[in-house]
C-alpha cells in the first residue's frame, strides 16, 4: 500500500482532500497530516511518504523551500502542489522540484482524483521490473488489465487511441488489445465506449449541461458525432433520452 501526506496550514484543506479521494481505490493508505513544511520534513525522516500534497503559502517554511529540500532527500516520492497563489514564481519551484502537477483552491475532485491517478501510474512504473512481452514494459502483463481499466475510467473525457495506450504503457497495441479482451471480455475501445455512454446518461438525466458540454466530457469534440453514438448505443436521441429521464422522476 502507498502512503500519503498532507502538507497545509489550513484544517478545511486536510478535511476536503481526506473527503473527495477515495484512497482504497488507489491503494493508497490514509494520509498523514501536518502543517508546515518544518514539521513535514522531520516526519518525513522517520516515515517517507511516496505522495505529497504540498501548499506553498505556509508558515516557518513555506512549499518552496519544503520542495527544495524534500525533492533532494525524497527523490521517489511523488509531490503535488495544491495552492491557493497562481504565482509563477511558485509554479517555477514547484517544476524544479520536480512536481508533478500544480493545483490551484479550490479543490476540484476530479482534478484531484485525476493527479492521484498519475501519480500512483508513475510510482508503479518506478517499482516494476522491465519485461520484454512483445516490447519492453513498465507493467507485468498481469497487471495491464486492471491498470488500463482504471486508466480508462479516469481519462474518458481525453482523445484515447489504442497507439496512445501502447506509447503509455510499452507494449504494442495488439497485445493490449488481447490482454484486455481476455481478461474482461470486451475490447478496450467496447469498454471505452461503455463508460463513455453511461456517463453521457448520468450527465443527461441528472445534470442541467448541455449536449456540447457532455459531449466533451464525455471524449467527443463534436456534438453531432456524439448524438449518433448515443443513439446507436441507447437508440435515443440526447434530447430523446433526458426527456424521458425527466419524465420517470
Amino acid at each position: 500500500m502507498y502512503s500519503a501526506m498532507i502538507i497545509d496550514d489550513e484544517k478545511a484543506v486536510h478535511t476536503v482532500l481526506r473527503k473527495v479521494v477515495d484512497w482504497k481505490k488507489f491503494g493508497i493508505a490514509e494520509p498523514l497530516s501536518v502543517r508546515n513544511g518544518k514539521e513535514a520534513l522531520a516526519l518525513l525522516r522517520e516515515k517517507a511518504a511516496d505522495i505529497l500534497f504540498v501548499d506553498m503559502n505556509m508558515p516557518e517554511m513555506d512549499g518552496s523551500a519544503f520542495l527544495i529540500e524534500a525533492s533532494r532527500e525524497f527523490p521517489r516520492s511523488k509531490f503535488i502542489v495544491v495552492s491557493g497563489y497562481d504565482d509563477f514564481r511558485y509554479a517555477k519551484a514547484a517544476i524544479q522540484a520536480n512536481a508533478i502537477d500544480y493545483i490551484l483552491k479550490p479543490i476540484v475532485p476530479a482534478e484531484i482524483n485525476s493527479v492521484i491517478q498519475k501519480a500512483v501510474l508513475l510510482l508503479r512504473q518506478d517499482a516494476a521490473p522491465r519485461e520484454e512481452e512483445d516490447s519492453t514494459t513498465l507493467f507485468s502483463a498481469s497487471e495491464l488489465p486492471a491498470v488500463i481499466k482504471q486508466f480508462l475510467d479516469c481519462h474518458l473525457a481525453e482523445d484515447i487511441t489504442l497507439d496512445s495506450l501502447g506509447s503509455r504503457f510499452c507494449f504494442t497495441k495488439e497485445y493490449l488489445s488481447k490482454l484486455f479482451k481476455r481478461t474482461y471480455g470486451s475490447g478496450i475501445y467496447e469498454y471505452l465506449l461503455k463508460i463513455r455512454m453511461e456517463k453521457a446518461k448520468e450527465l443527461l438525466s441528472g445534470s442541467s449541461l448541455q449536449i456540447q458540454q457532455i459531449a466533451q466530457e464525455t471524449g467527443y469534440n463534436d456534438s453531432n458525432y456524439f448524438s449518433k453514438a448515443f443513439k446507436a448505443y441507447t437508440t435515443l436521441s440526447p434530447k430523446e433520452y433526458r426527456q424521458q429521464s425527466a419524465q420517470t422522476l
